[in-house]
C-alpha cells in the first residue's frame, strides 16, 4: 500500500510526464535553459511569443546563433504581433509600461533582420482575428521541447508563468499546445 503512493508521488504519470519544470515567472527560468534548447534542436526553433524580443537581450550574438542553426538545416520560424495592430495599441495601454509591446516588436525585428534573409527563417505576424489569443499564450518550440507562458492579466510576459513541456505522448499538453501554435502560424501572414 505505501510503495505505489510514494512511487506516485516521485515518478510522473499520465498527462504531467510531459511537465519538466513549472517557473512561477518567465523571467524564472534560467538563460541556460533556453540556450540549452535552442542548442539542441535539430529540426525546428519556434518562437510563438507576440513580441519575442527578450531572446535577443538573454542570449548573447543570438542572430550568430540563429544563422548557425540555418546553417545545419534547422527551420527557424518566429510568430510575431503585428506592431500596428489594434490589438498592439489595446495591449499597451492595458501594461501602461515604459518599453511598449510595439517597440519590443520592432527590437525582434530588427535584431531578425541581422540574422538576414535566408533560407530557413520565416518571419509572420498572427491573422488580425488571431492576434487576441496570440498576446495571452507564447508556446516556443525547440523540436520536442516547448516552453509555454501564460500571460496574466495586466502582466508583461517577463511576469507571467510558464511551463517547460516535453513530447512524450500523442495529444498530451504538448500536442496541445504545439497544434495551438501552428493554427497560428498557418493563419499568420509574412511580416512586412
Amino acid at each position: 500500500m505505501l510503495w505505489p503512493a510514494a512511487a506516485k508521488n516521485v515518478l510522473k504519470i499520465g498527462p504531467d510526464r510531459e511537465v519538466v519544470s513549472v517557473y512561477p515567472y518567465r523571467s524564472a527560468c534560467p538563460k541556460a535553459v533556453w540556450g540549452e534548447l535552442v542548442e539542441s534542436a535539430k529540426k525546428e526553433i519556434f518562437f510563438g511569443g507576440y513580441t519575442n524580443y527578450f531572446v535577443f537581450l538573454d542570449q548573447p550574438a543570438f542572430h550568430r546563433t540563429l544563422q548557425e542553426k540555418i546553417s545545419q538545416g534547422v527551420r527557424v520560424r518566429f510568430l510575431l504581433g503585428d506592431p500596428d495592430s489594434a490589438v498592439t495599441r489595446q495591449r499597451e495601454q492595458i501594461e501602461d509600461v515604459a518599453l511598449s509591446v510595439s517597440t519590443r516588436i520592432r527590437i525582434a525585428q530588427e535584431n531578425l533582420a541581422k540574422v538576414g534573409a535566408r533560407e530557413g527563417l520565416e518571419v509572420r505576424y498572427s491573422a488580425d482575428e488571431d492576434a487576441v489569443n496570440h498576446v495571452g499564450l507564447s508556446v516556443f518550440r525547440f523540436d520536442d521541447d516547448a516552453l509555454v507562458c501564460t500571460h496574466l492579466a495586466r502582466l508583461v510576459g517577463h511576469d507571467s508563468p510558464m511551463m517547460h513541456l516535453r513530447k512524450r505522448d500523442e495529444q498530451g499538453m504538448f500536442d496541445r499546445f504545439a497544434e495551438h501554435a501552428e493554427e497560428l502560424w498557418d493563419r499568420g501572414r509574412p511580416a512586412s
